[in-house]
């Protein structure tokens, strides 16, 4: 059952911004697309990734965040999948470091997705119920969000 490719669940072309980018943009960002992770990319190059925990742990007034970057604040080190791993890869990944985004890259080692537990949730659940009875998945301008009918 998790044996799929992680590039037939993840979040194709996710939003990426810049390590130099303000925390404003991230804050911005995340209430507008209701999302909790943001790859850093610079050059084409993953750099980081900034989480809402990120900012969490900062604690400090949001009045900062207009004169702090998130090279400041980013997580540096990151766990990768590739496109062709498996979902049940993301899971154990998931599961083993408490972390729920990973982001996704080809061959070539560039950003081509990012995959959350999330996904890995929904997927395991559309594949036991593929016509639940609440679950409804409603769009927005912004993308897709999950809601409760």
């Amino acid at each position: 059952m998790m044996n799929e490719a992680i590039s037939t669940i993840m979040t194709k072309n996710p939003i990426v911004l810049s390590p130099s980018d303000s925390l404003m943009r991230v804050k911005e960002i995340f209430t507008k697309h209701r999302i909790h992770h943001i790859p850093i990319v610079k050059n084409g190059d993953l750099k980081g990734i900034i989480t809402t925990y990120d900012l969490w742990k900062l604690n400090t007034n949001h009045n900062t965040y207009e004169i702090m970057t998130i090279q400041e604040v980013m997580t540096k080190s990151v766990a990768v999948v590739n496109e062709s791993d498996k979902v049940g890869t993301a899971a154990e990944l998931f599961l083993d470091n408490r972390f729920h985004a990973l982001p996704v890259v080809n061959n070539q080692d560039k950003l081509v997705g990012i995959v959350t537990s999330f996904d890995v949730m929904k997927y395991n659940f559309l594949k036991e119920y593929p016509n639940p009875i609440l679950y409804k998945e409603v769009f927005t301008r912004s993308g897709p969000m999950m809601a409760v009918a």
